[in-house]
């Protein structure tokens, strides 16, 4: 690795001033770094006084040369500056109160490390410096929270995370599949070391005051298994049990093949309310095919380049897709290196970038301990940078379903009691009869919206239904489409139960109660008949949805919600011509949470929220008429 590189893992030199050596009556001094892991210990310039030349510097190094042989030591000359009078020697500390006794010797100083003083590019991606400082600074260090760490083995001895990871007992690994490994500490730290550096590392970490604890889930060669994080889960469930409020978090920074059983478990630690942050994997490939990454309850994260974009890594890359949360920096990130107590390298990996995710929520945990999981994705999401990658790296049919979103700390942190909101994309239905598909919300979320989108334009609409007290968005393919999605609108407030309005068959659109409830979102649905101008919210007084309008053949479905500090208003914006794709935005301080389509011909593709804008699309050659947006706030 380069020295560049070297320096900008260290980051920002602390002031200072030079430690200086006791050295013997009568002799010159001794000057050395004041920190120690800065320093390089048998290295040594040494400088004479002002007034000789050449021949006078070298002339003192072979007398140190000859004292130091004596004495059964060597010294070797390395360089003589012309800059100064002075000389650089490697000789053991050993030698140094016979060097600071030769004649015209004025001082010698160890020689140190210097850094350039820039801050790492992952470092400044998720929090950009302060104007003047040029340095990392997040709200916070993380204090507050424990992460636990399931990895290779870490050198917990490394300057950079020495006193801030514990290396606890749990070894689940499975045996190496050669003999060439073992009794290669180094090797077998690497992945674990680098992790742990990311996350928490004295001068390259994320959340430099966080408390690590190591488990050992991944071998020699970066392998584990299933049964084996299983286990590891289980230790930390055991811990949260004995401690049920303190702020928490996992990181799975590993990826196997789809796991029900180990989805299960990380789906169980979430529910006591640990957080699960887990890398997406780097096998360039849909997310939602690997475990623990297409876990619905754990933080999902892929990986960016400096340059803001998807990360190659290889001939492979960062996973993508509907089941991945964020993204984060993961190409090139300078970290802790096992080779060594002080030597740092560079990694790459969705590992590296879900270590920056769960850092970045150590340090919103630390400003707001009691955030739920939902809470704490949600301002992940809302804190994060948007639409900066190139979308067009992504496979065509995973471009949509893919967060265009790279994780970022803000500023400032505190409580924010606000309306927070995201979209859940379903898998795409299959063919006939599979022909529903559907998307489900976290479990601490509640859904506000409903809404469907079919490429082909084959679709029959979409409904709410309650099952088992958790809410389902049904999106419904023609027999003859080519598949559709469901796409549910997932909020964090209220946080009291909405519920589901439906009209009959017969019946021309429902709404709810003025009273005592607010009108969120609008869904519709038709057994045969595929959707054009079939339904639309409709505007009350003051803008105000009122009511979900559809024809006598369709289904109209109503998310009704507690009107107690929650307002809601319409906004529609209609194409003034022929248009295959019309947007309509929330103004600011407004959250979109319901998203609907009209036309006045069959073929829309449907419509989907992209951040707090609703986006109507049609098929080639049809028109979408409107889009049209339900946008609500707290009133708080």
């Amino acid at each position: 690795m380069s020295p560049l590189a070297l320096a900008l893992a260290l980051g920002v030199a602390e002031e200072g001033a030079a430690a200086l050596g006791a050295a013997p009556s009568g002799a010159a001094a001794f000057h050395r770094a004041a920190k120690a892991s800065w320093r390089l210990p048998g290295r040594y310039v040494v400088v004479l006084r002002a007034g000789g030349g050449e021949a006078e510097v070298r002339g003192t190094a072979r007398r140190l040369r000859a004292r130091a042989a004596r004495r059964g030591y060597p010294a070797q000359l390395l360089h003589v500056f012309h800059l100064l009078p002075a000389f650089l020697v490697r000789m053991s500390s050993d030698v140094l109160d016979t060097a600071l006794k030769l004649p015209r010797v004025e001082y010698i100083e160890e020689d140190s490390l210097v850094f350039a003083q820039s801050i790492p590019w992952n470092l400044g991606r998720i929090a950009p410096p302060l104007p003047g400082s040029g340095v990392y600074s997040p709200p916070n260090k993380g204090d507050l929270v424990e992460i636990y760490l399931l990895d290779t083995s870490v050198q917990s001895t490394h300057r950079e995370i020495q006193g801030r990871v514990l290396v606890t007992d749990f070894v689940s690994v499975p045996e190496e599949d050669g003999t060439h490994f073992h009794g290669q500490a180094s090797r077998c730290d690497s992945h674990g070391t680098h992790v742990a550096g990311v996350l928490g590392g004295r001068d390259a970490g994320v959340a430099r005051g966080a408390s690590i604890r190591s488990l050992r889930v991944l071998n020699c060669q970066g392998k584990g298994t299933v049964s084996g994080t299983l286990s590891g889960l289980e230790f930390i469930k055991a811990v949260r049990e004995a401690q049920p409020s303190a702020p928490l978090v996992v990181l799975l920074p590993l990826a196997g093949a789809y796991s029900p059983v180990l989805n299960a478990g990380c789906r169980r630690m979430a529910r006591m309310r640990v957080v699960m942050v887990a890398a997406a994997g780097n096998y360039k490939d849909d997310a939602c095919l690997y475990s623990p990454a297409s876990e619905l309850e754990v933080i999902t994260v892929g990986s960016t380049n400096s340059e803001d974009q998807p990360a190659s890594i290889g001939t492979l890359g960062t996973n993508f897709g509907r089941c991945v949360d964020l993204f984060a920096p993961g190409d090139d990130i300078v970290g802790a290196s096992s080779d060594c107590s002080t030597c740092f390298m560079a990694q790459s990996g969705t590992s590296q970038a879900a270590a920056h995710v769960a850092g970045i929520a150590a340090v919103l945990l630390s400003a707001e301990p009691r955030l739920s999981l939902a809470e704490l994705r949600h301002r992940l999401l809302h804190f994060a940078t948007k639409n900066v990658m190139d979308t067009a790296w992504f496979p065509e049919e995973q471009r949509l379903q893919t967060p265009n979103s790279l994780a970022r700390l803000p500023t400032q942190l505190g409580a924010d009691e606000r309306l927070w909101c995201r979209s859940v994309w379903s898998a795409r239905s299959g063919l006939p009869p599979h022909t529903m598909a559907v998307a489900r919300c976290a479990r601490t979320e509640e859904m506000l919206g409903c809404s469907s989108f079919s490429r082909s334009g084959g679709r029959l609409g979409e409904h709410v239904e309650d099952r088992d007290g958790q809410k389902w968005c049904v999106a419904h393919s023609t027999p003859q489409g080519r598949g559709v999605y469901a796409i549910a609108r997932c909020c964090v407030w209220p946080r009291a139960r909405c519920h589901i309005n439906s009209s009959s068959s017969a019946a021309e659109g429902t709404g709810c109660s003025p009273r005592d409830r607010v009108l969120t979102g609008c869904s519709f649905h038709s057994p045969a008949v595929e959707l054009g101008d079939s339904g639309r919210p409709v505007l009350g007084p003051g803008s105000v949805p009122s009511r979900c309008a559809g024809r006598p053949e369709v289904m109209a479905h109503t998310m009704c919600c507690p009107a107690t500090g929650l307002e809601c208003r319409l906004k529609e914006h209609t194409s003034p011509g022929s248009a295959e794709k019309v947007t309509v935005s929330c103004d600011e301080g407004w959250t979109l949470t319901g998203c609907s389509t009209y036309s006045q011909s069959p073929g829309t593709m449907g419509a989907y929220a992209v951040g707090d804008t609703c986006v109507a699309a049609g098929t080639p050659g049809s028109r979408v008429a409107a889009a049209i947006a339900v946008c609500c706030r707290s009133q708080r």
